[in-house]
């Protein structure tokens, strides 16, 4: 167990909280790594069908904890060795990694966001397939207000969502969005009463399809989306080993027999 990272599984649907509230969950370098075990913890299980990742005490995330840039800035070359120099093997340096470890999850994983999600905490929640906020949340792409860029795995997660001068404009000015334009420009799914409810509701749905479909469902998306013709190969190659097999059979036959799934 880790020191502000929750874990719980019921019903094949992992709830990972991160737990520092009384720094609103800011991130430091003890929770970059937290994160990134974490979810390297549910990488390996082949047991679970969803995550949902939400915040304590209100909040999803208000980014990094600007206590760490005293602490980064006493060993700024090794910190900037760090950043040049991803572990062998990764692509992500361990900055970029607590974000992008979401994104290798071959389920689905809902972010519950509440009360801000700033800076490092608005890119951990765009690494989610899912976004789903409280009513009265906010958000900032915030790194320029501290003469930085953001650089947590941005790159891979907002062209899909934001035309480049909407992208700019927000990383450029910092400017806090309320959760209603967030919507407006694709950076949250849907606005949740509770969202911790409604996301815990969405993958209690998601974990009764079938595994193989949501799993490449996910791929498909994430891998090919609007890459053209390329498509129709990726599509073909995922179909063929789901297509007439157990679990597909039985969606099949539930849904004739009017009766829930039994998924393997």
């Amino acid at each position: 167990m880790t020191k502000h990272i929750n874990i719980t599984v019921t019903d094949r649907i992992a709830h990972v909280e991160i737990n520092r509230p009384e720094k609103k969950n800011a991130l430091n370098m003890a929770l970059f790594d937290e994160l990134v075990q974490a979810g390297e913890t549910l990488i390996a299980r082949d047991d679970l069908r969803a995550v949902v990742l939400s915040g304590a005490g209100g909040c999803f995330c208000a980014g990094i904890d600007t206590g760490s840039f005293m602490e980064m800035a006493a060993k700024i070359d090794a910190i900037r060795a760090e950043i040049l120099n991803p572990p062998e093997g990764q692509v992500a340096n361990r900055f970029q990694r607590p974000v992008t470890v979401w994104q290798e999850l071959e389920i689905p994983v809902i972010a519950a966001i509440e009360g801000v999600a700033f800076g490092a905490g608005l890119q951990l929640a765009l690494a989610c397939d899912f976004r789903l906020s409280a009513p009265d949340a906010r958000y900032s792409i915030m790194e320029t207000r501290w003469g930085l860029i953001p650089d947590m795995g941005l790159t891979q997660s907002l062209p899909a969502l934001l035309p480049a001068d909407r992208a700019k404009e927000l990383i450029m000015t910092a400017r806090v969005l309320e959760a209603d334009e967030a919507l407006s420009l694709n950076l949250i799914t849907r606005i949740e009463a509770d969202p911790l409810t409604a996301a815990q509701e969405l993958a209690t749905e998601l974990a009764a399809r079938s595994p193989e479909a949501i799993r490449a469902s996910k791929t498909l998306v994430n891998q090919c989306w609007g890459c053209g013709p390329e498509g129709l190969k990726l599509e073909a190659e995922l179909q063929a080993p789901i297509i007439a097999s157990p679990n597909q059979i039985e969606a099949v036959m539930a849904g004739m027999q009017k009766r829930p799934p039994k998924f393997r």
